[in-house]
């Protein structure tokens, strides 16, 4: 039995109610009907937006977190790497739960994320990208630290599973769900959980930069692939894809579609014109729907996730008005 096929409907159904129970005050974000906005549409469908950029922390992060956590047990000494949506839950989790904890972080993630970070009282140690894993594993066998994966970990995808079946709860039967990919954790559990939940018929695409393509590059290749990934959209930037969401990307997903970062920083500007505050990695699915990057979707029943809000005032001079 393959570790994909540990993610039984079951084993996502009883991690949605630990999410929904924790003690970190996880929310059922709202998802609202694209003509309840004032954002542009160039396609005829029924297009919903779920909004995680209005999720605590910041981030849908949380959600897998929270899974986390509860499966670990308290007053525990982790580490983790992370660019900073995954830090800020894993900060915040750690000081409810009174547990040591080091973030390891790329240099090229922004400054205010490691000062959030250590808001919490997580220590946290820059390093380039490709000394990530070494530097992990230093913390893991010098130190005695357990090592919490930020997207390779089978409770952190049944955490964000419990997205996917709030859009059911919404929409019992889309036709074509668009979510960013990073490592893959979110779209790895958001597709177990409408795949496992009866969708057959749904097609999930994941969006990734072109300059980050990871998840891309694995499916081509059929193992994860490391990269140097450089994108404006640090979040899906990582050094490499998931070995577990790649399996589940091979059975539920139906492919990986590129963005450029221009089409990132556009789509934004436009996102917050209309008065949603999205960081770059949350906007992804958003440019791939507006770049017109996914097929067939006139006339059917659409949902595109907006994953993340965690940017500052800093950051958001960089983008066109």
């Amino acid at each position: 039995m393959g570790d994909a096929d540990m993610l039984s409907l079951d084993l996502l159904r009883e991690a949605l109610e630990r999410v929904r129970n924790s003690p970190l005050g996880v929310i059922n974000t709202p998802m609202i009907p694209w003509c309840q906005t004032t954002l542009p549409l160039t396609v005829h469908c029924n297009m919903h937006l779920k909004l995680e950029n209005l999720q605590r922390t910041g981030s849908f992060k949380i959600r897998g977190v929270a899974n986390q956590f509860s499966r670990r047990p308290r007053g525990g000494h982790f580490v983790t790497m992370s660019a900073g949506n995954y830090g800020k839950s894993f900060a915040f989790a750690s000081k409810h739960y009174g547990s040591k904890g080091k973030v390891v972080m790329p240099e090229t993630a922004p400054e205010s994320r490691s000062v959030l970070i250590q808001s919490f009282g997580v220590e946290v140690e820059r390093v380039p990208t490709q000394c990530l894993m070494d530097v992990v594993n230093r913390c893991v066998q010098q130190d005695n630290m357990t090592f919490l994966h930020s997207y390779d970990d089978l409770d952190l995808i049944a955490g964000h599973a419990s997205l996917g079946f709030e859009v059911l709860e919404v929409m019992p039967e889309p036709d074509v769900v668009v979510v960013c990919c990073g490592g893959g954790g979110l779209l790895a559990g958001v597709a177990a959980a409408l795949k496992r939940s009866g969708c057959d018929r749904t097609r999930i695409y994941g969006v990734e930069p072109e300059g980050a393509c990871t998840m891309y590059q694995s499916l081509i290749e059929k193992k994860p692939v490391g990269m140097d990934a450089k994108s404006i959209a640090s979040g899906l930037a990582p050094p490499f894809a998931g070995r577990l969401p790649l399996e589940l990307c091979q059975h539920f997903v139906e492919a990986i579609v590129l963005v450029s970062d221009e089409e990132i920083r556009a789509a934004v500007s436009t996102l917050y014109r209309a008065g949603l505050v999205v960081e770059p990695s949350g906007s992804a699915a958003f440019a791939a729907i507006v770049n017109n990057k996914i097929p067939d979707m006139e006339g059917k029943n659409v949902v595109c996730i907006i994953s993340g809000g965690n940017i500052g005032k800093d950051e958001l001079s960089n983008f066109p008005d």
